[in-house]
């Protein structure tokens, strides 16, 4: 439902970058973006029934009952947004979750165009880490709507038209800046501010790095591609050939947990 007002925004922040001289888009990445985000769309769109009927499924052998009305929902929200965190950071250091997580790095723009640049088999991962919110007691149609809020918040992170904001708004919300740290492959920046909603995440637990030097966008070795095949596919790809001349369990096991750039290690 969002989807007509991010292209509004992504057609304004196209005008408003050319005007000024930064021209933000180029045609080829944003096509490969958007070919990402149709391949994506369609995998939610084949599993997200089966996501909440698990979901459903787990909430009736609850532990705890998480209140209704306002409060509960803000409750859900923030717990969304510290899992958030954790999966998040999660798919920078585990293998075969930045298998997945790569496809939105994998640009060397940063535009609003970019935030929908998401992996089709991102959804299998995430759902490794959300499981637990219906055990916990929180209502899965309420964890529907806070992540979609929480999605459609870090939309807008993703622009360099909006420079650094309010000192306050900084402490304590992740915001373009942050997140354009985020996205850089710097040494400083690399592995950083990996929070959705919150920059407080990673302010309390040392992941926090805040804009100075120009950011270099994409990857440490960028993939040099538009075929929206291998920029969904092509990490997978690799982690399976060399599992496959893996000479031991514990290799295998290392390929498939370490951090990406550890993997020269094993």
């Amino acid at each position: 439902m969002a989807l007509p007002v991010f292209a509004l925004l992504i057609v304004a922040e196209a005008i408003w970058s050319s005007l000024h001289g930064q021209n933000a888009y180029a045609m080829k990445d944003f096509s490969a973006s958007m070919s990402q985000l149709g391949i994506n769309i369609g995998v939610r769109l084949a599993i997200g029934g089966t996501l909440i009927a698990l979901h459903l499924w787990l909430y009736q052998f609850r532990v705890f009952e998480v209140p209704g009305g306002p409060w509960g929902w803000l409750l859900t929200f923030i717990t969304i947004d510290f899992i958030f965190y954790w999966y998040h950071r999660a798919q920078h250091r585990v293998r075969f979750l930045w298998c997945a997580h790569v496809v939105h790095h994998s640009s060397e723009h940063m535009n609003l165009g970019t935030a929908l640049r998401q992996s089709p088999t991102g959804p299998f991962t995430k759902a490794l880490f959300y499981w637990p919110l219906p055990l916990l007691g929180f209502d899965p149609l309420v964890i529907a709507s806070a992540g979609a809020i929480a999605t459609i918040y870090g939309f807008w992170t993703h622009t360099e038209v909006i420079n650094k904001l309010w000192a306050p708004i900084e402490w304590v919300f992740v915001t373009p800046s942050y997140h354009r740290v985020h996205h850089g492959s710097n040494p400083e920046y690399v592995d950083k501010n990996y929070g959705n909603f919150l920059i407080i995440w990673d302010r309390l637990f040392g992941t926090f790095e805040p804009e100075v030097a120009q950011v270099q966008y994409g990857l440490l070795t960028n993939i040099n591609t538009y075929n929206p095949l291998r920029i969904a596919f092509a990490e997978w790809l690799r982690l399976f050939r060399q599992s496959l001349s893996a000479r031991s369990a514990a290799q295998l096991w290392q390929l498939w947990l370490l951090p990406p750039r550890e993997q020269s290690e094993v």
